[in-house]
């Protein structure tokens, strides 16, 4: 038979904290781990009001103006989380999970249980993962984008010189930015020069400076881009488009680590970490003639590859999430998410532009949206007849084991966003027209899984 004393044994063992209270909202017991996550022990919380132990959050405010506990009466009606950030005595800021349980009427200790939740271990987790999935600009949880992660730490930890090579629109600069940043140049002037931006008789003072009179309107001396960037790092944008005779000058200082300006013949020393990118195929330019092979081979020391967004499909539930905040917070915060099938359209798509794109089309959809979810239609034409195409099978149909893997890879990313596992898997149900035996394989998931989550989602 259980006693008190067993009973109280039995609930201080518990994780979860437990806070009794009366009608009146007055505490009548807590167990050790509600005393632990408030910071105070069991006599300075007795008889206290339940708003007192959650001053200034939402919670206490809500049930102040109101004169009446809110959790409790909205678990009358099946249980309601809130989330909270609770301000210790000693001033330490815990977050917390919180929900209210009422208890059965008859002869009744208490009216109604507070549980408490530490999520402290919870949310560091959550915060290591979103860094491993964020590297300055750069967003991906995929294998190849954890693997380029990596390598750009360690070649920031570098001096050598770097390429960085992908199509345009990977995000070449974002890693350029990332590698400056992680490196111990950080604190010195990074510089980023488009070489495709300027014509040739120009580029090369834009690089190394030019001296008073050099050439025709040279009424002042002028210091290059190697001269700005000295201390810190230099990105050589579109590196493919340099003319050759400027090749054999950006040779020189490669080797040398000196510059001479334009119309003067003394050289100056310049301390600058050399960052190329190109989406261009510099060994055919090699090959070609067009590029000097002993300049190429001076800047990819350290290649560095990005891959097209179309070879990590499984980031752009996660880059479009992040975009879409990012839109959204120049927005003034407009309350906007991607649905289930704009999820799926995008996914869909090839992605010619890459990253790039993805986001205009994100700008796009949030300019067209007329609520608060982007569909399809929202989406810009040319994602649309995809998602269309694909919907009415006139696009080769991908083998089911590839189907199914894919479709898994996608749930799984898609599961990490806040809002969008119930989006996920109600396209499941509905691509396999409602049998959960086969959107739960579909999704990777056991049937008792998959019945679980429909239950927490309340879908039928």
């Amino acid at each position: 038979m259980l006693t008190l004393s067993g009973l109280k044994q039995f609930l201080d063992n518990l994780e979860e904290g437990i806070v009794f209270l009366d009608q009146e909202r007055h505490v009548v017991a807590v167990n050790e781990a509600a005393s632990r996550m408030l910071g105070q022990d069991h006599d300075a919380i007795f008889n206290k009001l339940c708003p007192s132990l959650f001053q200034g959050t939402s919670c206490a405010r809500s049930c102040e103006k109101r004169g009446f506990c809110t959790l409790m009466a909205d678990a009358k009606g099946g249980k309601k989380i809130q989330d909270l950030v609770v301000q210790r005595p000693d001033g330490e800021l815990i977050p917390l999970r919180m929900w209210a349980m009422v208890l059965p009427s008859e002869e009744q200790l208490a009216y109604c249980a507070v549980v408490l939740r530490d999520r402290s271990r919870e949310m560091q987790l959550q915060e290591e993962a979103s860094n491993r999935m964020h590297l300055g600009g750069l967003v991906g949880n995929s294998a190849v984008m954890q693997e380029l992660f990596a390598h750009i730490l360690r070649a920031a930890a570098s001096e050598a010189s770097i390429l960085i090579t992908g199509e345009s629109g990977t995000g070449k600069e974002l890693v350029a930015r990332a590698l400056h940043d992680n490196s111990s140049r950080a604190k010195g002037p990074y510089v980023r020069v488009h070489c495709a931006a300027f014509p040739e008789h120009l580029l090369e003072g834009e690089l190394f400076g030019h001296a008073r009179g050099a050439f025709t309107g040279a009424t002042t001396a002028r210091e290059g881009r190697f001269e700005a960037a000295h201390g810190g790092t230099l990105l050589l944008d579109e590196i493919g488009e340099v003319p050759l005779n400027i090749q054999v000058k950006l040779l020189r200082v490669l080797q040398e680590r000196e510059i001479e300006r334009l119309g003067e013949n003394q050289p100056r020393k310049v301390d600058v970490r050399i960052i190329a990118a190109t989406h261009r195929d510099l060994p055919a330019m090699v090959a070609s003639g067009d590029f000097r092979a002993d300049l190429y081979y001076r800047l990819r020391v350290l290649p560095l590859h990005l891959p097209a967004l179309r070879e990590r499909r499984e980031d752009i539930p996660l880059l479009a999430n992040s975009m879409l905040a990012n839109i959204l917070a120049r927005n003034q915060g407009r309350d906007l998410q991607l649905s289930g099938e704009a999820f799926a359209a995008l996914s869909a798509y090839g992605w010619p532009g890459n990253v790039r794109e993805l986001g205009n089309a994100l700008e796009y959809a949030a300019v067209h949206a007329d609520g608060t979810a982007i569909l399809t239609r929202h989406l810009p034409p040319e994602i649309q007849e995809t998602a269309h195409r694909q919907a009415v099978n006139l696009q080769p149909a991908a083998a089911p084991a590839q189907a199914v893997q894919f479709t898994q890879r996608y749930y799984r990313a898609s599961a990490q966003q806040p809002g969008q596992e119930k989006e996920m898997l109600l396209l499941a149900l509905q691509e396999t027209g409602g049998n959960k035996a086969a959107a739960a394989e579909k999704l990777g998931m056991s049937r008792t899984t998959l019945w679980k989550k429909l239950k927490q989602h309340g879908i039928d």
